[in-house]
C-alpha cells in the first residue's frame, strides 16, 4: 500500500510496554500466547464477554509490571502503519455517514503489549485484535501481525490493513445498531443459530473492510499491484472450514462463527468492487449458506 505522507489518527492510545503480564501465563510464554491469540481471533470472538471472562480467570494471581520498553524499528513502523490505516477508515466512514445524513463517531484504537484493561474487561494478546463496544475501541497487540505471517504463511501491509478495517467494521455495525441487535438475538436462540448470526456479522464486517479499501483507494490511490490478491489470499485462509481442517483434519459446519473461506473472500471482494455500504445488509437477508 502507498501511505507516504498520509496522516496518522489522533484517536490512538499507545500503551505498549506500559502494563503487561510478563513471563508466563497459564504455562505459556509470551510467544505462545500470541500464537494462541492468532487462532482465537481467527476462530472465535463474539460475543466478546465470554472470552473476557476466561481471560480474567487466567490472569488471576499474575503480577502486572510497569516498565519501559525499547521498540524495534519494525514495531514502530507497524504502529505508524496502524495509525495511518485507522485515519483512513476515519476519512472514509466520516464521508459515507455524512452522505447519509449521519455523523460518524470515530472509534479509538489502543496499542498494547501482553494485556490491558478495556471497557469489556481485561484484554490480552491471547484474544487477538478485537473490538469492544463497551468503550468503542479497537485493541491490538502488534505482535499479532508477525504471528499471523508465521502461522498463515502469507501476509503483507494490505492483509494487516484488512484486519484493522474488519474490526472498524464492527464499530460501524455498533453505530448502526446492527451489532447490538445481533448480540441480543444471539442470546435468545440456540448455539447453532447464534453461530449463524455471528457468521453474518463477520461477513458484513469483511464487506465493510472492502468498502473502506474501495474508497481509500479512490481518494488516495493507496492500493498497489498485488494488494487485493494479498487480501483475498488472507481471507481464504481465515475461513472456519480451512482453519478447522488445518487444526483437526475435518470441519464442523455447525460451529462456524466467521464463515467459510469462499464466503469471506466473496464478501471482502464485493466490498472492494462495489464500495456501497448498504449492500452489506444482504449478509443478513440471504438464506444461510447462500452467501
Amino acid at each position: 500500500m502507498k501511505l507516504d505522507g498520509r496522516r496518522e489518527s489522533d484517536n490512538v492510545e499507545d500503551r505498549r510496554g506500559q502494563s503487561s503480564s510478563v513471563g508466563k501465563i497459564g504455562g505459556l510464554g509470551i510467544g505462545g500466547i500470541i500464537m494462541v491469540g492468532l487462532m482465537a481471533w481467527l476462530t472465535g470472538g463474539d460475543p466478546l464477554s465470554a472470552i473476557m471472562g476466561a481471560a480474567q480467570e487466567q490472569m488471576s494471581g499474575q503480577v502486572v509490571e510497569q516498565g519501559e520498553h525499547e521498540f524495534t524499528q519494525e514495531e514502530q513502523e507497524l504502529a505508524q502503519f496502524s495509525k495511518q490505516i485507522l485515519a483512513g477508515t476515519e476519512d472514509v466512514w466520516t464521508e459515507i455517514f455524512a452522505q447519509n445524513n449521519m455523523k460518524y463517531e470515530c472509534p479509538k484504537m489502543v496499542l498494547y503489549t501482553g494485556g490491558t484493561q478495556t471497557g469489556c474487561g481485561y484484554g490480552q494478546a491471547a484474544m487477538g485484535p478485537f473490538y469492544c463496544s463497551g468503550d468503542q475501541t479497537v485493541y491490538i497487540d502488534l505482535s499479532f501481525f508477525s504471528s499471523m505471517k508465521k502461522s498463515l504463511g502469507s501476509a503483507g501491509d494490505f492483509a494487516y490493513a484488512y484486519v484493522i478495517a474488519h474490526e472498524v467494521g464492527h464499530h460501524v455495525q455498533y453505530l448502526l445498531g446492527t451489532l447490538t441487535e445481533a448480540h441480543n438475538k444471539m442470546s435468545q436462540v440456540s448455539e447453532k443459530e447464534s453461530n449463524q448470526i455471528s457468521v453474518r456479522l463477520e461477513l458484513q464486517a469483511d464487506y465493510y473492510a472492502g468498502v473502506w479499501a474501495h474508497h481509500d483507494n479512490k481518494n488516495f490511490q493507496s492500493l498497489e499491484d498485488g494488494d487485493i490478491e494479498e487480501g483475498l489470499e488472507i481471507a481464504s485462509r481465515i475461513g472456519d472450514d480451512y482453519l478447522q481442517k488445518k487444526a483437526q483434519g475435518y470441519e464442523v459446519p455447525e460451529s462456524f462463527n466467521h464463515g467459510r473461506s469462499e464466503w469471506r473472500v466473496k464478501w471482502l471482494k464485493a466490498g472492494i468492487q462495489k464500495g456501497d455500504p448498504s449492500y452489506g445488509q444482504k449478509t443478513f437477508e440471504v438464506a444461510y449458506g447462500d452467501f
